[in-house]
């Protein structure tokens, strides 16, 4: 057992991924036209090809039935995440915006006129998946319209765990999982991947007012904010982001051993999305920790020549 387990952090976040486990689940039984459907479901496909390479590519891993769950989950996620983000509204319309779609997403009957409504209703029905899970994700992106800096890593954990751990805990129904011990793998995966997105943008995030670097240890590596906005790389900065990187990666490995207790058929799926967002924080690495000149990425070719590996590790289960 990791020793993460024991720290209070993880506790309360265990303690809201097993709350919205138990949560209910949709059991819709009226037919929806399935050439409707087919559009929906190829909406989200676009959506997700558009927005996000490394997820699209993971996901093309699944059979078609999961491939197009997950990528309706992405779809639904997007959304979300595209209404708090939305910088030509005032705090009062997007939070207006975010209500208005929680209304159509969480309703039990799906909006005819929403495409990614009825592909993740669809999605939810098929799967058996807890919409607890799906208010965590839109409570966890409403905390972006009103904070924009978090005093520890705690609390960093906490907002990571409502963006992309229930993505992750949503995801595992979809792929079909053992039972609740895979619950604090995949909470710490997300965390991992929420973390690697902050360190990669930390620039663009700032541009937007908000800097998810926990305060605390900003100032115990001496980085002050007027630094960051200056774009400013000194010693004191790639001291702080290799201890950013090393925690990151930390979770990454405590996280991998999990994907054992997926179904057969998607962990290829998880471990390339995981280990190919990991390989995003050795690019930060490689250019000297600057992510204010340039957004750390995985090329097309990087990720094509990681995946023989990935496979491997993945049917061998030896993915630690």
């Amino acid at each position: 057992m990791s020793l993460l387990q024991s720290q209070p952090w993880e506790v309360r976040l265990l303690r809201a991924a097993t709350e919205a486990l138990d949560s209910q689940k949709l059991h819709i039984t009226h037919p929806t036209d399935q050439s409707v459907m087919a559009t929906a479901y190829d909406y989200c496909e676009q959506m997700t090809r558009v927005h996000s390479r490394t997820f699209f590519v993971a996901s093309s891993l699944l059979t078609e039935e999961k491939r197009q769950a997950v990528r309706a989950l992405y779809a639904f996620c997007r959304i979300t995440d595209d209404i708090v983000d939305e910088p030509q509204r005032t705090t009062e319309q997007r939070l207006s915006a975010l209500h208005a779609w929680e209304s159509t997403i969480m309703a039990t009957t799906p909006d005819p006129n929403s495409l990614v409504s009825l592909a993740w209703t669809d999605t939810q029905t098929r799967f058996h998946i807890p919409r607890g899970y799906a208010q965590q994700l839109i409570d966890g992106c409403a905390r972006d319209i009103a904070q924009a800096r978090y005093e520890t890593f705690a609390d960093l954990a906490e907002y990571s765990y409502g963006v992309a751990s229930t993505v992750g805990l949503m995801a595992m129904h979809i792929i079909g999982f053992e039972g609740e011990e895979a619950l604090p793998y995949a909470v710490r995966l997300g965390v991992a991947l929420q973390l690697t997105n902050i360190l990669r943008d930390v620039g663009e995030d700032w541009q937007n007012g908000r800097l998810y670097l926990p305060q605390d240890e900003l100032k115990r590596f001496g980085v002050t904010e007027e630094q960051i906005a200056a774009k400013h790389v000194n010693d004191q900065w790639r001291r702080f982001m290799a201890f950013q990187i090393e925690r990151t990666r930390q979770l990454y490995a405590e996280s991998l051993p999990g994907i054992a207790m997926l179904a057969k058929d998607g962990r290829f799926a998880i471990a390339a999305a995981a280990r190919l967002y990991e390989a995003v924080l050795k690019d930060i690495e490689a250019h000297d920790y600057n992510v204010f000149a340039r957004r750390a990425h995985v090329s097309t070719m990087g990720k094509l020549v990681r995946l023989p590996r990935i496979w491997w590790q993945a049917r061998t289960a030896s993915i630690r």
